[in-house]
């Protein structure tokens, strides 16, 4: 087996291939792929003389609290049918992440997990939990009516993908840096359309949503995602999907972050009762779909700034992509002992300090600690997480932090 480079003239059709086999790729519009492709770096592995896994990375930054990092975001994991469980995806994705810190400095890297666990097995902890609210737009509690929209099409998606990097933005938010990941995703649904408005200083689009629909007539209706740097502009976007429910019987969407939906909605649970097992049901559901690691600890914590007392430790921690990196990979992962220091300026140094307490964790499990996904004492429980109690409670109220939510879908 070798790993190398996508090479276009050499895998184009492979991947092709690849992409129908696991379902990411129907009929003949394959410009989304060749778009996913040049969004950033790509990777085949090579069986037979023909590339049989791709793995595609992208750059971006990802929001802590006040600081943006450089963020490396996994944004395709394929395999063929038949290379499957011969460990394609995990070395590849290891090589990946290896060029992307060493080349680009990225301090975090994320993806959407197909199940938990398998990606656990390269670092990745699993995030907190989304949202999903499903209900009919007639319901909704909104004051003032909305101005008439622009349509947004596929073809706008140079200022959406512009609106998208501007938008309000709260811990957890990340970006991903190249256009065209928003042009293959507004350009793959035949039934997607955008409604939002141009209030910009020069006439940029300021606030809008991107929607798909199950029918056109009376719906369901997916908002894929809702973009908007104020509250007013939310509620005149939510006054927006109201105005639709005219026709449009269901509308599904993620939760934006800080908001709690259920407050904007007349009645919600005799709704989602009333509406159980019908074609237009109402419901909330709750899922943990992505994941993020740390790739540099000591880059990371320069930049986490907590609103605690001044606390030290020793961390003693355990990388499991080191198994999946090449020999002759530069980058290592972050496996090993340091002392780190919490408060308003954090660091992390390697070494060890025998008069400190210690923390023993996973890259994953730490990761969730730092993003403020759970805190020390939950994941003591469930997670690869154990120190002296007192520490675990101190963890707890060091990283008491906004719920991280990337807002993106990828």
């Amino acid at each position: 087996m070798t790993f190398r480079e996508y090479d276009s003239a050499r895998d184009r059709d492979a991947v092709k291939r690849i992409w129908r086999e696991v379902g990411w790729l129907a009929g003949d519009k394959d410009e989304p792929l060749d778009l996913s492709i040049e969004a950033g770096r790509a990777l085949v592995a090579e069986l037979d003389g023909e590339a049989e896994c791709l793995v595609l990375t992208s750059p971006g930054v990802v929001r802590y609290l006040d600081e943006d990092l450089r963020f490396a975001c996994v944004t395709g994991v394929t395999t063929s049918h038949i290379a499957r469980k011969q460990g394609f995806p995990k070395r590849l994705i290891a090589a990946a992440l290896a060029s992307d810190v060493v080349e680009q400095g990225a301090l975090v890297a994320g993806l959407s997990m197909f199940e938990q666990g398998f990606y656990n097995q390269l670092g990745f902890g699993s995030g907190g939990y989304e949202h999903r609210v499903s209900f009919d737009p007639s319901r909704l509690r909104v004051g003032a009516g909305a101005r008439t929209p622009r349509r947004i099409a596929a073809s706008d998606w140079e200022m959406a993908h512009a609106a998208r990097l501007a938008r309000r933005k709260g811990h957890g938010a990340c970006d991903i840096t190249s256009a065209q990941l928003t042009r293959a995703e507004m350009m793959d649904d035949d039934k997607g359309f955008g409604l939002g408005y141009c209030d910009g200083t020069g006439g940029e689009l300021t606030h809008y949503f991107w929607c798909s629909a199950t029918s056109m007539g009376s719906g369901p209706y997916s908002i894929k995602w809702l973009v908007f740097r104020t509250r007013q502009q939310f509620l005149e976007l939510m006054a927006l999907v109201k105005s639709l429910g005219d026709q449009v019987r269901l509308v599904e969407m993620r939760e934006p972050p800080g908001i709690q939906l259920q407050d904007l909605i007349e009645e919600p649970l005799k709704h989602w009762s009333v509406s159980r097992n019908s074609g237009f049901e109402g419901s909330m559901r709750s899922e943990a779909y992505w994941q993020m690691r740390i790739c540099d600890l000591p880059g990371c914590m320069a930049r986490t700034h907590l609103r605690c007392d001044d606390l030290r430790l020793n961390l003693i921690l355990s990388d499991p992509i080191e198994r999946h990196l090449a020999p002759e990979a530069r980058w290592r992962g972050i496996g090993g002992e340091y002392v780190i220091t919490l408060g308003a300026s954090c660091r992390a140094e390697p070494g060890a300090d025998p008069s400190l307490p210690t923390l023993t964790a996973t890259v994953p499990s730490f990761t969730r600690l730092w993003l403020g996904v759970r805190p020390a004492t939950g994941l003591a429980t469930t997670d690869d997480l154990a120190g002296p109690e007192g520490l675990l409670e101190q963890l707890d109220w060091a990283f008491l932090l906004p719920a991280p939510k990337p807002d993106w879908d990828f």
